[in-house]
């Protein structure tokens, strides 16, 4: 028993000698995990602005290599323009920096769209930025030009030569047109004319006819636009006797077919022709109107030779000569002609 609690105690003593250690060894590590976690963060912080520098270095080492290829390219550039001066020019880059360096004055160049009278200003000194504008604006004007033609003096040479020639030919057209409008307008006036005599004559007979044809009754011609005889329409009225309306719509067929024989035999006596030819105008009239129409054929025909197709008895009658087309049996035409004047001739002797 002595032994045992000897050993109870002695364990007891190395409990506490182990929880002791274990604390101190949770301290020491939760001090070395705080310790770690710091040291991490620094290491961070450190490979963030290691990172940067990199970064930084990368940017330096590509800004040094373009400024090394632009200055490459600006020797490159500046030997060019010292050959082109030496051959295009003539001159040597020293007297061309000379004459011309930014030490020198610029002259201003005058706007080609400004007033030519305004006072010109002085020059002023080389400024880049200002130099640099001039520059864009020049290049920018000349590609709006185009492309130089070196055949552009021939082809204007050539161009004016065409125009001279256009020009010449246009006041050939404008004097030709001049004229033709002189005669166009001569002979408007020479058809207004002839056209205000003729509707005249024909207006005085077709009267004098219609009264004939419908006795007692009015008839007349009308020009719709008499201001303006070359496209002025003609209107015919005409009132038969007993009645008051003008329109030949409302006329029964056989007074406008005799109102339009009236028209035409008043033409025809307006202005008289070596012969007429009429196609049945009387198939529609009655014996009192055909007889009235006969009576003017019969004046028509002391003056001109009329060649009548009809099929009314009483106006073969009044022929010198009837020529008729008869069919045989046989299905085949024949033409029958008889001169009535000489048989009438010979009946009467």
């Amino acid at each position: 028993a002595r032994v045992a609690e000897a050993v109870r105690v002695a364990a007891d003593w190395a409990h506490g000698l182990l929880v002791d250690s274990a604390d101190e060894a949770d301290a020491a590590r939760r001090a070395a995990e705080e310790a770690r976690n710091e040291r991490d963060a620094e290491l961070a912080l450190v490979r963030r602005d290691i990172a940067t520098l990199q970064n930084e270095l990368r940017e330096l080492t590509d800004s040094v290599h373009r400024d090394e290829v632009a200055r490459a390219q600006q020797r490159l550039r500046i030997e060019q323009l010292q050959q082109k001066a030496v051959e295009e020019l003539g001159i040597s880059p020293e007297s061309l920096v000379e004459e011309y360096g930014p030490h020198q004055l610029v002259p201003v160049v005058p706007d080609p769209d400004a007033d030519p009278e305004a006072p010109v200003p002085d020059p002023g000194p080389f400024v880049r930025e200002a130099q640099e504008k001039r520059l864009r604006q020049a290049e920018r004007k000349l590609n709006a030009l185009g492309r130089i033609n070196p055949l552009a003096l021939e082809e204007f040479t050539a161009l004016e030569e065409r125009h001279k020639f256009l020009t010449e030919q246009l006041e050939d057209l404008k004097s030709s047109k001049r004229d033709l409008l002189d005669i166009v307008k001569e002979v408007d006036e020479r058809v207004e004319r002839v056209f205000a005599e003729a509707f005249a004559d024909t207006a005085v007979q077709f009267e004098r006819v219609f009264q004939r044809l419908f006795p007692g009754g009015e008839g007349r011609l009308v020009l719709t636009d008499p201001s303006n005889l070359l496209t002025s329409g003609l209107e015919v009225e005409a009132r038969p006797p007993g009645k008051k309306i003008k329109r030949l719509s409302l006329l029964s067929g056989g007074e406008r077919s005799l109102v339009a024989v009236a028209l035409l035999v008043a033409i025809f006596k307006a202005r008289p022709s070596p012969f007429y030819i009429m196609d049945e105008v009387e198939a529609a009239l009655d014996d009192a109107n055909l007889g009235r129409l006969l009576t003017l054929f019969e004046e028509l025909r002391d003056s001109s030779q009329l060649i009548v197709i009809t099929h009314q008895k009483k106006t073969m009658e009044i022929a010198d000569a009837l020529y008729g087309v008869s069919m045989r049996g046989d299905g085949v035409t024949t033409v029958v002609s008889q001169r009535l004047r000489d048989v009438a001739t010979q009946q009467s002797a």
